[in-house]
């Protein structure tokens, strides 16, 4: 049986800057991830262009300095976003003009929703569904704006995810115009090379001590030492135990003794986020000869379209289908599937939209490891989800992950974070 200091269960970024920052302390790590790859929650390929395109986490704020030094030291190239400000909203293939009465009762809404995020959160609330708050919204298009607004933002089903729960992630986001906005925003800059440049860069450095498609299956504490036994029968003994997965993912690890009740909780009343990201790539974001690429279609699937490019091309356009009409989508064939996000586009961007030179997408709900994204929700009427969830230790057993981070929680930087606060936690238990 192999015995190391500490064990780092998941090769996300949290877990990947965790175990670096322990090995460069001098701790014998090992990383153990169920999946055949390291990433987590940030996925880059490469285009038949040449060019590097996020499937995951791709989105720098404004002020996500962990992000940003973790980039310069791997010699990553940051642009910031192309906007307008406001997205345009297109609705049955017209765009309707920031005047109109849906556009401003949408936006007395979201007031509304900014307002409660900052007087507190009333407990009667955490039992109330967005769903429920859309239905009381007068007018369809307003209505519908909304939702698809909202599912974007976060991922979650509208009848799944609480007003207080919103609210919650409202505040802790720093503001709608944060959590929402590209330019200033949570949404501010992207890498030319891809986060996938910083994931390649800390499992470099890490080499064989990152090992993938090690799924753990059961950690034992004694109180001395922690058994971590994988699926394929594989036992380590580890002084201590970092777990960065989310507490729904996390669950499916058995953990003797068991968590205390509250805790255990986090991983049945919580659930990942369903989306759907898709990709489309072009010899050069046409586009910009015109108009500009910050859409919120309507028309189902109702999808949020970003020109996530380079400066100097090619042309990247990024589209996220969040929430229940992320799953209406699955089962199309990837032709078809793509001409349904594409082809209603071709009014406001032009005919050329329908033809892309390259596509990658990906669902992350049918992730086997990921299980969703971007992060974890609380179930109506539970109040023990909010980020970020709890981290303190059980015993030799640390826990990580952009869901318990206090700063950004749901973003890379969050999950950056995190694993530099969980490497600091260790380093009085560490052996001289």
């Amino acid at each position: 049986m192999q015995h190391v200091d500490v064990v780092v269960i998941g090769a996300g970024l949290a877990g990947l800057v965790a175990a670096r920052e322990l090995h460069r302390r001098g701790a014998d790590v090992l990383v153990l991830e169920a999946a055949d790859r390291a990433g987590g929650r940030a996925l880059s390929v490469t285009t038949e262009l040449g060019s590097r395109v996020d499937l995951g986490g791709q989105w720098i704020g404004h002020d996500h300095h962990r992000v940003t030094a973790l980039a310069a030291e791997f010699g990553a190239t940051a642009f910031r976003m192309r906007t307008g400000g406001l997205p345009a909203v297109v609705d049955h293939g017209r765009t309707l003009p920031v005047t109109a009465p849906p556009m401003l009762v949408a936006g007395i809404a979201l007031a509304g929703i900014e307002l409660l995020s900052r007087a507190g959160v009333p407990r009667r609330v955490h039992h109330h569904t967005v769903r429920s708050m859309l239905e009381r919204v007068p007018g369809r298009t307003a209505r519908r704006l909304l939702e698809v607004a909202l599912c974007t933002a976060w991922t979650a089903d509208p009848d799944r995810f609480s007003v207080g729960a919103m609210a919650r992630m409202v505040r802790s986001q720093g503001g709608l115009r944060t959590a929402l906005g590209t330019r200033g925003g949570a949404q501010d800059s992207l890498l030319v090379e891809g986060i996938g440049t910083l994931v390649d860069g800390l499992a470099g450095e890490l080499g064989p001590r990152v090992r993938l498609g090690e799924q753990v299956v059961s950690v034992a504490d004694d109180g001395s030492d922690v058994i971590v036994r994988t699926a394929a029968g594989g036992e380590v003994r580890a002084g201590q135990v970092v777990v960065t997965a989310p507490p729904p993912t996390a669950a499916r690890i058995a953990l003797d003794p068991p968590l205390p009740p509250q805790r255990a909780a986090l991983g049945t009343d919580m659930y990942m986020g369903t989306v759907h990201k898709a990709i489309a790539i072009y010899e050069r974001p046409f586009w910009r000869d015109h108009t500009r690429a910050e859409l919120l279609v309507l028309d189902p699937p109702g999808r949020a379209v970003f020109d996530s490019g380079p400066p100097d091309g090619p042309g990247h356009l990024c589209l996220l289908v969040a929430g229940p009409e992320a799953r209406t989508i699955d089962g199309l064939d990837p032709a078809e599937r793509r001409e349904r996000l594409l082809g209603p586009l071709a009014p406001q961007l032009g005919p050329q939209v329908r033809e892309p030179a390259d596509w990658h997408e990906k669902s992350w709900h049918l992730d086997e490891h990921a299980g969703g994204g971007y992060l974890a929700h609380p179930l109506p009427g539970t109040t023990d989800g909010y980020p970020p969830v709890p981290s303190a230790p059980v015993g030799n057993v640390h826990w990580a992950g952009s869901e318990t981070s206090t700063e950004h929680p749901g973003y890379l930087e969050g999950a950056i974070a995190s694993g530099l606060r969980v490497a600091d936690e260790l380093r009085d238990p560490l052996p001289d």
